[in-house]
C-alpha cells in the first residue's frame, strides 16, 4: 500500500477518503433488515448519520463497505452523493448555490475469499481503505488518498462541530475522537484517521487470527496438515475493535472530545441511547443537503 508524495502544506492537495464499515458479523439486534438501518431519529438511520459525519469531517470521497446481499436496500437510503456542508450552508457571494460541492459515495463488498474467514468489522475498514487506494490510483496519482477517516454507524455524537476540526483531520497527524479517555482501541465505535503505516499494522493484527489448519509450534516452517476444530477456525472474523486497532500513538495525534458520545452496537446500548437528551434533539439534515439521489447518466438532462 503506497501513498503518493503529495505535499501536506495545503488542504487542496489533501485527499481524505471516508470509510464506513457495514460488512461484518451480525450484532445482537436480530432484525430482518440490516442493523445499520436502525432509526436514529425520525426518517434518519444510523448509516445516514455516518455519511453525514464524513461530510462534516471534510472527506473528499466516501467508501461504504457493504456486501451485495444488503447493498440494494442500504443504497436506496443513501444514494450516490452528499453535498459538502461547508459549501451548502455558505450564503456569501453572488451565487452561493453554484459553489456547492458534491461528495461521491462508492460501494464495495468484502472479497468472497475473506467472507466467514476474517470479515469482522475491523477488516471492513481495512478492505475499504485498500479498495479506495486501488481505484483512485488507477485514475490518477493525485487522487490517491493521503488519509482515511473511519466513521462507524454504531457510534453516535453530534458531527456538526467537526467542520471546525478539518485542518486537524486533514493533516499528517492522525485524528481520534475520544470520550471519557476512551478511543477506538478501547472497543468504542469512535471515529479516527489512519495512513499507510497504520494500515500495515492493522492488517498484520487481523492476520494473527487462526486459519483452517493447526500450526506446528515446534517447527512453524513445516506445512500444517492437522485441522483445527470448527469453533477454533478463522478466529479473526470475531475480532473486536480493540484486537485490531491497538497501540495507538495518542501522544502524537490530534484528539477531539465531543460533548456526548454513545455506543449503539447492541440492543441494550441502543435502548439506553434512546433515553438520552441527544436522542431527543438529533434531527435529520435538510433534504437539500442529503437525500436519496443518483448521479445523472451520461447524455441525459439532470432532474433533481
Amino acid at each position: 500500500m503506497e501513498l503518493n508524495e503529495k505535499t501536506f502544506s495545503s488542504q487542496a492537495n489533501f485527499h481524505l477518503a471516508g470509510v464506513i464499515p457495514i460488512a461484518g458479523q451480525n450484532l445482537d439486534f436480530n432484525l430482518p433488515y440490516p442493523d445499520c438501518l436502525l432509526p436514529l431519529a425520525q426518517d434518519y438511520t444510523l448509516i445516514e448519520a455516518a455519511v453525514v459525519e464524513c461530510a462534516f469531517a471534510g472527506c473528499d470521497t466516501i467508501w461504504i463497505v457493504c456486501n451485495d446481499d444488503i447493498e440494494p436496500i442500504v443504497r436506496y437510503r443513501v444514494g450516490d452523493y452528499i453535498h459538502d456542508p461547508l459549501y451548502f450552508y455558505n450564503t456569501l457571494g453572488p451565487s452561493p448555490s453554484s459553489m456547492r460541492k458534491r461528495i461521491p459515495i462508492f460501494w464495495t463488498p468484502v472479497h468472497p475469499k475473506d467472507r466467514d474467514r476474517r470479515d469482522c468489522l475491523s477488516w471492513s475498514v481495512i478492505h475499504g481503505a485498500l479498495t479506495s487506494l486501488k481505484v483512485s490510483s488507477k485514475l490518477s496519482n493525485w487522487m490517491i488518498p493521503d488519509k482515511y477517516y473511519v466513521s462507524f454507524p454504531y457510534g453516535v455524537f453530534d458531527p456538526r462541530f467537526l467542520d471546525k476540526q478539518r485542518r486537524l483531520i486533514s493533516s499528517p497527524m492522525n485524528f481520534y475522537v475520544s470520550f471519557q479517555n476512551k478511543t477506538v482501541q478501547d472497543n468504542q465505535y469512535m471515529s479516527f484517521t489512519f495512513g499507510k503505516d497504520e494500515f500495515i499494522k492493522y492488517r498484520r493484527n487481523v492476520r494473527k487470527g487462526t486459519g483452517k489448519y493447526k500450526t506446528n509450534v515446534n517447527d512453524p516452517n513445516t506445512i500444517p496438515t492437522e485441522t483445527l476444530p470448527l469453533e477454533e477456525r478463522w478466529s479473526a472474523r470475531f475480532f473486536d475493535l480493540e484486537d485490531v486497532f491497538a497501540d495507538l500513538d495518542l501522544e502524537n495525534a490530534n484528539i477531539y472530545e465531543p460533548d456526548n458520545f454513545f455506543n449503539v452496537g447492541s440492543w441494550s446500548e441502543y435502548r439506553d441511547f434512546m433515553k438520552t437528551d441527544l436522542a431527543h434533539t438529533i434531527k435529520r439534515p435538510s433534504k437539500g443537503l442529503f437525500s436519496y439521489r443518483e448521479f445523472n447518466r451520461i447524455a441525459k438532462d439532470f432532474d433533481e
